[in-house]
């Protein structure tokens, strides 16, 4: 057996353990998912596009912390840019998910499922920044925030993806029944 065998699957299993929690705000959940099953049907597009955004502003930060290009001294100035870079990145992966949806669903849930994306996409650049940073400052490995920032957005997509559905869906259901009463 490997020496580094059972660190790894420790390290696994405490991961996955975590990840399940999506399990329980999927059940909190239930009943916008079973009003929107469409939801679903994206899910894993929008879970996995955070941990692919995140996963790339951490391996940039933990390139850079590698070379020295990337110190405390600038940690706002690396910040600032991964912000910008995350909404410009939400913003065109956003537009790319409505047509994605439009073309087979409703143009309000394709709205809602591009609207989740795009505040997955910004947080997870941010978290995917900070990640790195917190690795380092704790004595940690920084290169752990790779596996990391998959879990973290997994569970933070699954509970962006619900909350962000369930304002938009209820605010257009507010209207319509506000414009439904205005009409009688």
């Amino acid at each position: 057996m490997p020496p580094s065998l059972p660190r790894r699957c420790a390290v696994l299993v405490a991961l996955m353990i975590f990840q399940s929690a999506s399990s329980s705000i999927l059940h909190h959940y239930a009943q916008l998912i079973d009003d929107h099953f469409v939801i679903t049907l994206f899910l894993t597009m929008l879970v996995g596009a955070g941990g692919n955004a995140g996963n790339q502003s951490t391996v940039l930060v933990i390139r850079g912390l590698a070379t020295g290009a990337v110190s405390r001294a600038n940690f706002f100035a690396v910040l600032r840019r991964e912000i910008g870079t995350g909404l410009a990145l939400g913003l065109v992966m956003s537009v790319v998910a409505y047509v994605r949806v439009i073309s087979f669903h409703d143009a309000l849930s394709a709205a809602a499922i591009a609207s989740a994306l795009f505040v997955i996409v910004a947080v997870s650049t941010i978290v995917g920044t900070l990640l790195p940073f917190l690795f380092h400052g704790m004595g940690l490995d920084p290169a752990h925030a790779g596996p990391t920032i998959q879990v973290i957005m997994d569970i933070t997509g699954v509970l962006l993806t619900c909350t962000v559905c369930t304002v938009f869906f209820s605010q257009v259901e507010t209207q319509s029944t506000v414009s439904s009463k205005i009409s009688l």
